[in-house]
């Protein structure tokens, strides 16, 4: 497929795939969240590093909050990502419940504090994903972005439902796949020895 192709294609895929995603019926969600999260604490409790990345949840996405909640009383602080520039890596953000809170992109919250951190393990969701551990984001290239600029990079664990698996989303040159990709079915791991 020439770039032209597969900017058609991944647009087609990022409206069927968020559709599908919206459509799931809600206790199915729920059910699946929480094999996700049963999924997430042993994984992130292996992992070194004291700052855990989390998004807020955007069109019925998995919801990263009550995990977050759970590893706060461990060694885990929390962090969530804003967008300071549409062309630059994202900023995460320390967050905890009951903070100020700021309209974002999209009108997704950001803590207003601008608490910078570097993340040492990320959660990205997914739109889509593949064998090979190449997510298909929401097409602005933030968190391609945000992995390519962060040093040492974080352990970046994508985080979606199994309906989402497509055979490829075709890769760039700029995609980074992701460490492991947890679904409500199985962990996908990119390279074991991480």
């Amino acid at each position: 497929m020439n770039d032209a192709a597969v900017k058609l294609w991944r647009r087609e895929q990022r409206a069927r795939l968020i559709a599908l995603r919206l459509a799931l019926d809600p206790v199915l969600r729920r059910r699946h969240a929480a094999a996700i999260e049963a999924a997430l604490l042993p994984l992130i409790g292996s992992l070194e590093g004291e700052v855990l990345g989390i998004c807020w949840p955007f069109r019925a996405e998995f919801d990263a909050r009550p995990l977050a909640e759970r590893l706060r009383g461990s060694r885990w602080r929390i962090a969530l990502p804003a967008v300071v520039d549409k062309r630059r890596p994202l900023e995460y953000r320390l967050w905890e419940p009951g903070m100020a809170m700021a309209n974002g992109v999209y009108d997704i919250p950001v803590p207003e504090a601008q608490n910078v951190v570097h993340p040492d393990v990320v959660l990205a969701p997914l739109v889509g994903f593949d064998a090979e551990n190449y997510r298909l984001g929401y097409g602005g290239g933030y968190f391609d972005r945000t992995l390519a600029a962060l040093t040492p990079p974080p352990v970046a664990i994508g985080v979606g439902f199994e309906l989402l698996r497509l055979d490829s989303v075709h890769p760039r040159s700029y995609d980074i796949p992701m460490d492991v990709i947890v679904t409500e079915a199985q962990c996908y791991r990119r390279n074991a020895n991480r």
